[in-house]
């Protein structure tokens, strides 16, 4: 079974943890740090000759358009993260087309080629925004990863559905990679564990990280999407003022971070979420 390996290219000040401590006409006051971050996870991957997709916000696009081209130049899927990292739900429609439509404009003017995958800020496809769905289809996108199956209070759909499917809206269908949970069963109590990086992958044991993805790969057959961002390999960044919730979420484990993504990278197999979605839907066909 090959997973998705998953970058959310943003920086640390663009998190929504800070924002109510950072706003977005700040960012750039603040050093950027996504640039060498990235290039260090580029190396990485070629390390264990591995390709991603890169979910880019178009800020950083705006700003750094060498960096989007020399991830594009070795060999990894280029998708879109919006531009302005705003939670979906808090946007207009047109707000939202106008997001996304810039960045998607800004990334394939950089790289020269479509793009077709897409995932919100913070996972903000929720129950309140399935609306923005029907307008990705419209501005060409064929697939999104934004949709976590799990309670929580920014994101999440619970009770969504757990693998990657297909979803119709005004404008047609959309695939969606919904990112991974592992399902827990006890004497007819049902939970869903996200299990798919990030913060998660921060807090929990790596090795239990691991026998998650084995489980959903081989009992239940589906693959299973994994995602990180060039900051959470980076515990040398400048410390933000923020509430006890938002530290913990964001600094959490920093200094480990790099050893278990790299024990992931040599231990599952990972492409980038074009050709496992391509993949998925021939085995499912056959």
């Amino acid at each position: 079974m090959i997973n998705a390996l998953t970058i959310d290219v943003e920086d640390y000040f663009h998190v929504t943890a800070f924002e109510r401590h950072i706003k977005p006409d700040e960012w750039d006051t603040y050093p950027l740090r996504v640039e060498g971050n990235t290039l260090r996870i580029l190396d990485m991957l070629d390390e264990f000759a591995l390709r991603a997709t890169f979910f880019v916000l178009g800020w950083v696009a705006e700003r750094l358009p060498s960096l989007v081209r020399e991830i594009r130049r070795r060999g990894h899927e280029i998708a879109c993260h919006g531009y302005g990292h705003q939670l979906i739900y808090r946007l207009s429609p047109k707000e939202f087309r106008k997001d996304v439509s810039k960045a998607k404009a800004i990334l394939e003017d950089v790289c020269g080629e479509r793009v077709y995958g897409y995932r919100a800020p913070s996972y903000s496809i929720t129950n309140k925004s399935l609306w923005a769905l029907g307008i990705l289809v419209e501005e060409g996108f064929t697939y999104d990863s934004s949709i976590f199956p799990i309670s929580h209070d920014i994101y999440g759909i619970p009770g969504g559905k757990r693998f990657p499917h297909e979803i119709s809206t005004h404008a047609g269908k959309i695939q969606e990679f919904p990112i991974s949970t592992f399902s827990l069963n006890f004497g007819g109590w049902k939970s869903h564990i996200p299990i798919a990086g990030g913060g998660y992958l921060r807090l929990f044991p790596v090795a239990l990280v691991e026998q998650a993805i084995y489980s959903i790969n081989n009992r239940e057959r589906q693959p299973v999407i994994v995602y990180f961002h060039p900051w959470e390999i980076d515990p040398m960044q400048p410390r933000i003022r923020a509430g006890l919730k938002s530290r913990f979420r964001h600094y959490l484990n920093l200094h480990r971070m790099e050893l278990k993504i790299r024990y992931l990278l040599s231990n599952i197999r990972f492409s980038p979420v074009r050709d496992v979605l391509k993949l998925n839907i021939h085995q499912h066909d056959n």
